[in-house]
């Protein structure tokens, strides 16, 4: 793939989503062997989904926000603290900032509802990219979907 540009965006239409929606079938099931069923979940219908495309309208990446009561189930019930999940980037587009731009866009879309923190599950291989963006891992790891995973937050 060339350097070219690339947008990112909340995604707003239904086009969008079902771009969101076969990045993570990409990423997820196809690489990471993700059962389908667990890929998807009750909380896309009210998550705040950004997707970043190419010039050209490719999808290259995606990640979705949870905020409110749906988030504050997964981070001790508190309602100031976002979750930041799904967050894949295509295997043609690593490496070209996609994944730091859709972190920073679910941080803003955090701010504009007014939440001081942004929790995630970050796959244990993954640490060190969250880490460069100012995550800090905290409790034990835990599998999910038979993947190891690391709980992480970042203040606002």
């Amino acid at each position: 793939m060339s350097t070219r540009a690339y947008a990112v965006r909340v995604a707003e239409d239904p086009a969008d989503l079902e771009a969101c929606f076969a990045v993570r079938k990409e990423v997820f099931v196809g690489e990471q062997g993700v059962p389908e069923d667990l890929e998807y979940d009750e909380f896309d219908a009210v998550a705040v989904h950004v997707l970043a495309v190419r010039e050209d309208g490719t999808p290259l990446g995606t990640g979705r926000l949870l905020h409110g009561a749906v988030a504050a189930a997964k981070v001790d019930g508190d309602l100031s603290v976002g979750s930041l999940g799904r967050l894949a980037v295509t295997r043609e587009a690593r490496g070209l900032g996609v994944g730091v731009a859709l972190v920073r866009a679910i941080e803003d879309a955090a701010r504009a509802r007014g939440l001081a923190a942004v929790d995630l599950h970050a796959q244990t291989h993954a640490l060190g990219f969250y880490e460069r963006l100012g995550y800090e891992a905290y409790g034990p790891e835990y599998p999910e979907a038979g993947i190891p995973h690391q709980a992480m937050r970042r203040a606002l």
